[in-house]
């Protein structure tokens, strides 16, 4: 695969035309503010039988969006005597939180780490145990286009509304200091990421990777890979409502989010990636408000990004963010 996007000089001054709501705060803070009506109700259930003798994993559960219950995995360097900073990890596209194991890199590290599983996703791949009980409108098979008609109504609404509560559901337990607290996540992940970064004021740091779910107006009209390509579907059937579907989208694009994100951001890009377009992700990067912030390039890698090189960047990285305090 060849690249085929913008040349790099013009990756960092791309700017995206995706224009934003003028009530895009005020949308966000009703949302937040009703999501925040229902206790957080954040309960830590520990889980023995697996193995693992390193650290102590707990069965998460809290209420997000609608007060509906989240799950989520909660891992703890075995006997952890003091609060320490905690990385909150969203998970890609399909995904669920799987098992425990698959989620040992940042206790090693000497972390919390608390895991958030996607509402009504993980039946792609790693399994999920969270439905979503809000129905939707006609919809493309996937997520995408879910409640589309409305900002209120869109799937990722819910979701949003979820990891803000899963951070503070994270900060909530004694052993985490949530005054350190980072948020990361791939592809979805990321651009989860990159939304909570702009909806939480007071985080230490963000890590988003080959995001999704970002410059929507360039994203689908460029790629014609799933998940994107699940809104052209869409219109395609539903022939005329373009402007409708692009005005439920500017809510919950990655480049108005980035515009309010204070916080030190590391970002990943792969520049031969179909599915997250390099132009995307740097339309959200460039777009990040903070001066700390970075992007790791990978000339020759499509959707699998940096892999365990970018998550050996990130832990020379997030260190330093999280340890100081």
């Amino acid at each position: 695969m060849a690249l085929f996007d913008l040349p790099q000089d013009e990756l960092r001054s791309y700017r995206s035309q995706s224009v934003e709501p003028e009530d895009f705060d005020q949308f966000w803070a009703k949302t937040l503010a009703e999501t925040r009506s229902h206790d957080l109700d954040a309960r830590f259930e520990p889980v023995t039988g697996t193995g693992l003798t390193a650290v102590d994993v707990y069965d998460v559960t809290f209420a997000g969006f609608g007060g509906h219950p989240v799950k989520g995995w909660f891992i703890l360097p075995a006997g952890t005597a003091e609060p320490l900073p905690v990385v909150v990890e969203f998970i890609g596209y399909g995904g669920g939180r799987g098992l425990p194991h698959t989620h040992l890199l940042w206790p090693a590290a000497g972390f919390a780490h608390f895991v958030m599983d996607t509402r009504g996703q993980g039946s792609g791949w790693g399994g999920g145990d969270t439905p979503d009980p809000v129905g939707s409108g006609p919809a493309y098979p996937g997520f995408m286009t879910r409640g589309i008609e409305d900002p209120y109504a869109y799937y990722y609404r819910r979701v949003f509304a979820d990891a803000v509560r899963a951070v503070e559901a994270a900060g909530s337990h004694e052993s985490v200091d949530a005054a350190r607290t980072a948020v990361i996540g791939g592809s979805q992940g990321g651009g989860i990421t990159i939304a909570v970064g702009g909806l939480v004021p007071d985080l230490a740091a963000i890590a988003p990777d080959v995001p999704f779910l970002c410059d929507f107006p360039r994203a689908t009209t460029l790629t014609n890979r799933a998940p994107y390509r699940e809104i052209g579907s869409y219109l395609g059937t539903h022939r005329g409502r373009d402007a409708e579907v692009y005005r439920t989208l500017a809510y919950f694009d990655g480049v108005h989010f980035a515009a309010r994100g204070r916080a030190p951001a590391m970002f990943s890009v792969a520049l031969e990636d179909e599915t997250c377009p390099p132009s995307t992700v740097f339309a959200a990067f460039n777009a990040w408000s903070s001066q700390d912030k970075q992007i790791e390039l990978y000339t020759f890698n499509d959707h699998e990004g940096g892999g365990p090189f970018q998550e050996a960047a990130k832990l020379r990285w997030l260190p330093e963010r999280l340890t100081a305090g």
